[in-house]
């Protein structure tokens, strides 16, 4: 009996270590290069699996008072602070916004949510206009050429109080716009180009009182999943049958991968421009289409910060359809700034995406 309980012993120790290693994998997976190893890089995205993984082993060590083994699984958590932080930041307590502070909201709208004029007003439009901010950055920004839906002068019209507007075509295609509505004069705009059909970047010049700030709207590489493979995915979590599982995870692992080789050398053009500008007085917002363990969110991030992490709190999952629970929308920011109170709002759910503000201020 002794001699199955430490076979017992050793097989769950075994399985914890075997966990451990997939946790550190996931966590440093943004370091690996999508481009050379496409289905590595993408490991991230299972970071939160395994790390809930670890953490409940640690409570079962911790329970049974095996000191020794729960050294391994605290070992991993610790290994991968940063990322966990990164991933699901704590902020207990209300924050003070400066006067002065600008308020910025990135939101992909999903064409309005294909919003018909018969259905009365966009419930898109509506909660853009009395949102509040000063700055508003849209993806997705659709234009329906049918007289059934929301034309550019109706989207206008809702958004009167941003009197400088500019709306760009992105992608090879030039089908897909990313637009900036503000309340503060537009001294320029020009696309960041790199290669992609359907998606893109375009970097503003804002004029904010005596101050010029460098704006990066993006819209990432998608993960192409059709609608055939969301009813895979569905049906996995549904019914969890091995083979079908196996299937399914082969599948939307090679399109996942596919699409992060694709987003790699976009990511490496913002953290460019963001070189450029010295990283002084500059925002790079979107739907990047990846999670905060990444490639593309180290990279972009690179001598930034991430606004939610610094004054957000909880997961902040920005896409809510399918079961992709994921925070993908994410707004960055030079050391020279500083973000307060930034937010996930999960009151409209017009679009699959939920937009994401938060106050900037310039620090002393």
């Amino acid at each position: 009996m002794r001699h199955l309980g430490r076979m017992v012993f050793a097989l769950l120790l075994a399985v914890n270590g075997v966990l451990a290693g997939l946790l550190l994998l996931s966590a440093y997976s943004p370091y690996v290069d999508p481009v050379a190893h496409p289905l590595r890089s993408c490991l991230g995205l299972a970071f939160p699996v395994f790390l809930l993984a670890d953490v409940l082993f640690l409570v079962f060590w911790l329970a049974l008072r095996c000191w020794r083994a729960a050294l391994l699984p605290l070992a991993a958590v610790l290994l991968c602070s940063g990322q966990v932080r990164t991933y699901f930041p704590l902020r207990l307590g209300g924050q003070e916004v400066p006067e002065g502070s600008i308020k910025l909201l990135s939101y992909n709208v999903m064409c309005f949510g294909w919003h018909r004029k018969a259905d009365g007003p966009s419930p898109i439009l509506e909660y853009l206009g009395k949102s509040g901010a000063d700055v508003l950055c849209l993806q997705e920004y659709l234009e329906v050429e049918s007289s059934g839906y929301l034309s550019r002068k109706d989207i206008e019209k809702a958004l009167s109080a941003y009197p400088y507007h500019c709306v760009h075509a992105v992608g090879k295609a030039r089908r897909n716009h990313v637009a900036c509505y503000s309340k503060f004069p537009i001294l320029s705009a020009r696309r960041l180009e790199y290669g992609s059909s359907a998606n893109g970047s375009v970097a503003y010049k804002l004029k904010v009182g005596k101050d010029t700030l460098t704006l990066i709207n993006n819209h990432l590489e998608s993960n192409k999943l059709t609608a055939e493979d969301k009813s895979v995915y569905a049906d996995m979590l549904r019914d969890p049958e091995a083979e079908k599982v196996k299937s399914g995870t082969r599948l939307l692992a090679g399109k996942l991968a596919e699409a992060s080789a694709l987003r790699a050398p976009q990511a490496d053009s913002i953290a460019a421009e963001t070189a450029r500008c010295g990283r002084r007085r500059v925002v790079v917002c979107g739907d990047f289409n990846d999670s905060p363990v990444s490639y593309t969110h180290r990279v972009a991030c690179e001598g930034m910060k991430d606004a939610f992490v610094q004054s957000g709190c909880g997961l902040g999952i920005s896409y809510n359809r399918n079961r992709f629970y994921f925070r993908i929308d994410h707004i960055l920011y030079s050391p020279d700034l500083q973000a307060y109170r930034c937010t996930v709002d999960r009151s409209i759910k017009a679009s699959d995406h939920y937009p994401i503000w938060c106050y900037l201020s310039w620090r002393s």
